[in-house]
């Protein structure tokens, strides 16, 4: 009997002392707010502490890790967990996928409208080089053309006003002959004296009018 009262009266003790610790703590903290700051932040560690462990060692078994504790209901829970996370994953990579194609298709596009407005200035340009060497060409044409009339029109006139030979000028710088006496020219000799106009014109005259102007 004295032993339950002693194991009694010892457990009751235990409580007593550790109420009389909180008690303490407690008072003391009210008292000194840093000792406070210090509790907090220890219970704030052990609850981190556990947390991190919890989490380290999900990670590990969904690498793959430490499964053997695991009972049936963990490991498809866990399984359950990997078909959720593989499906994020694949809902998160074909997003991606989809905007990469998307952004392809618009520069695609922008690079189709710059190379069609490319194309329309090259064939411009082309056109307007093509007209250039057009009227180059045309205006040589004319030019030529041109130069061809003219010419034709200084030999027409060349032809049909010819300047008189040597020979010809020569001869219309020759003294005519009047009457029956000629020039005459031997081979090497020299020419014979024409007659005067005076006497040229007596010559038709009869010879009883030539006595006359003799004796004159």
């Amino acid at each position: 009997m004295y032993g339950l009262i002693w194991g009694h009266l010892f457990s009751s003790m235990d409580v007593i002392l550790e109420r009389y610790q909180r008690y303490s703590f407690e008072e003391r903290a009210v008292l000194d707010p840093s000792i406070g700051n210090q509790a907090n932040w220890g219970d704030e560690y052990g609850s981190l502490k556990i947390k991190l462990d919890a989490l380290q060692k999900s990670q590990r078994q969904l690498l793959g890790e430490q499964l053997d504790p695991l009972t049936t209901k963990e490991l498809q829970q866990l399984e359950q967990q990997l078909d959720s996370s593989l499906k994020h994953i694949r809902s998160r990579k074909n997003q991606l996928l989809f905007e990469s194609i998307s952004e392809l298709q618009k520069k695609e596009k922008s690079l189709k409208d710059q190379n069609g407005v490319l194309q329309k200035h090259l064939v411009e340009t082309e056109k307007e080089k093509n007209n250039v060497l057009s009227n180059i060409h045309h205006q040589e044409q004319l030019n030529g053309a041109t130069n061809i009339h003219h010419q034709e029109q200084l030999n027409g006139a060349t032809t049909s006003s010819p300047s008189p030979t040597p020979a010809t000028a020569q001869d219309s710088m020759a003294t005519p002959n009047i009457g029956p006496y000629q020039s005459r020219e031997s081979g090497g000799g020299n020419p014979e004296p024409q007659p005067s106009p005076a006497q040229a014109n007596n010559s038709n005259l009869p010879p009883w009018m030539l006595s006359t102007i003799s004796n004159r």
